[in-house]
């Protein structure tokens, strides 16, 4: 089923790369990988990051002289990796053994870190500094070290190789399972909803010997998070103005769905289920800590904990029936419930994201039609889910969806008057996101011609330098959307003469 989810690559849809023992790169197609990346939110506050310096100068204002003193002594106060180490050793979170192997790797790893050169080397900073700032928030907890450091150490390897990487080029290192995708300014990161998509494609390919190798894998990625036992697997970058560590709801359906039928397909329920059941604790807390946003029909489940007021219908139905199998699987009440506690409120939703002519990606803070891979998308996990509950509301938009993709857009161009010699405005308006184009001709003649790139649905205008030769000419809108339907629209425009200037 989740054959289209997460990590698309920038090249061919399931390509990774993987890095061999010996150091080697290579690259190949794994059908197991997911197809559709989670796509950026809009960026409504700035992600933490590093800073530059700022420089301030104590001379004869006193308050300037304390402001700085008082900066000075919160830097020297600053927790730091090392200290909150050692600060978990203290209360017993980690052990000795455990406090001094995570210190001496990552005094490996910076100290090798050093001698990269170019892109590798600003990419092992950014992953050191996600760490650093995650240990002056207070976030580094024992349960998180673990992908922490899997993390630092992947990347270290990688960017020793000296190769460097595209935007959302997905890796593999041998001898693991596990995805990683490249984020430019980030470095490499588990890709948790591609992992637990691939997961997914593991069970549907029924190629149990890597099920399991891959859920043994992913078992100990697990961060306590949510509070009584809670558990999620975490995101440990900054993302659309989100900092580490972050959630999804998408991704969370998605591990429920893929254990619990891991756990099924490989007799493992006594170990797995436990810590699915774990999971769901997130559903259960209000964002941020979980993804529960409460909406006028129940409870609406965030695709970024971070973005509460973003609604991304694709990420609420896939956690939908990511817990509606999740409870037939593993005969919980209790996925059974926050189903039901969620549902009513998809089905309120749902009809706001058929424009009529194609499908919304996004609504809340940012409204946006979905690109043909998320439109195929939402539509397959409408479908999916109209086939699990009968709901009317669910069928007949998966419908919709799979119709729109048959039916040419409508653009309609308005007639108008313009005055010769000035910068002019024309109006037209579309039925759904299309490529279009335009041509102005007088006569046998083109005027201008250009395209406009993709333009979303509904009224636009497009402005012209109109010349100053008055007469008729003839526009013509071709709009192609992007199933490839194309179709056209014409009309006149009437160019007044320019006016004359008034002498002083």
């Amino acid at each position: 089923m989740l054959c289209s989810l997460a990590g698309a690559s920038s090249a061919s849809a399931g390509e990774v790369l993987v890095l061999g023992k010996d150091g080697r790169v290579s690259s190949r197609e794994d059908p197991s990988l997911p197809r559709v990346t989670m796509k950026r939110p809009p960026r409504r506050h700035a992600a933490a990051g590093r800073h530059p310096r700022r420089h301030a100068a104590v001379g004869r204002h006193p308050r300037r002289h304390a402001a700085v003193a008082t900066a000075a002594r919160k830097k020297k106060h600053r927790r730091t990796v090392y200290g909150e180490l050692k600060r978990l050793s203290r209360r017993g979170a980690i052990t000795p053994e455990e406090y001094t192997s995570y210190r001496a790797r990552l005094v490996t790893v910076k100290r090798r870190a050093k001698h990269l050169d170019g892109i590798g080397k600003s990419e092992m900073r950014a992953v050191i500094d996600n760490v650093k700032d995650m240990a002056a928030r207070r976030k580094l907890t024992a349960s998180r070290l673990r992908p922490l450091w899997l993390t630092l150490d992947r990347n270290l390897e990688w960017w020793s190789t000296g190769r460097s990487l595209g935007s959302g080029q997905r890796v593999e290192f041998a001898g693991s399972e596990l995805v990683w995708q490249y984020y430019p300014g980030q470095g490499l990161q588990l890709q948790m909803l591609g992992n637990f998509g691939k997961l997914n494609g593991l069970w549907g390919s029924h190629d149990n010997a890597r099920l399991e190798f891959m859920l043994n894998e992913l078992l100990p990625l697990a961060a306590s998070r949510g509070g009584r036992g809670g558990v999620a697997w975490e995101y440990y970058f900054n993302f659309g103005g989100g900092r580490p560590p972050w959630v999804s709801g998408l991704a969370e359906g998605t591990a429920v769905q893929a254990l619990s039928r891991a756990a099924r397909r490989l007799d493992r329920e006594a170990d797995v289920l436990p810590i699915a059941k774990r999971a769901l604790r997130i559903f259960r807390v209000r964002t941020p800590a979980g993804v529960r946003v409460r909406e006028e029909n129940g409870d609406h489940y965030a695709i970024y904990s971070f973005a509460p007021s973003l609604r991304v219908l694709n990420g609420f139905i896939q956690s939908l029936v990511g817990l509606y199998d999740y409870a037939r699987l593993s005969e919980d009440p209790e996925g059974t419930e926050l189903f039901q506690a969620a549902e009513p409120e998809a089905r309120r939703e749902t009809p706001l994201y058929d424009t009529g002519a194609w499908s919304l990606y996004s609504r809340g803070s940012s409204l946006h039609e979905s690109s043909l891979s998320y439109h195929d998308l939402l539509q397959g996990f409408l479908a999916n889910l109209c086939k699990r509950t009968d709901i009317a509301v669910y069928c007949t938009t998966a419908g919709n969806f799979e119709r729109y993709k048959t039916v040419p857009p409508q653009v309609t161009v308005r007639h108008r008057r313009l005055r010769g010699g000035r910068y002019g405005r024309v109006r037209f308006e579309l039925s759904k996101i299309s490529t279009v184009t335009l041509q102005i001709t007088r006569g046998a003649r083109t005027v201008e011609a250009r395209p406009f790139g993709a333009v979303g649905y509904g009224k636009r205008t497009f402005g012209w330098r109109v010349p100053r030769r008055a007469g008729t000419y003839r526009v013509l809108l071709t709009a192609r959307d992007l199933a490839g339907n194309r179709a056209f629209d014409t009309t006149t425009v009437r160019v007044l003469k320019p006016k004359k200037k008034k002498r002083p």
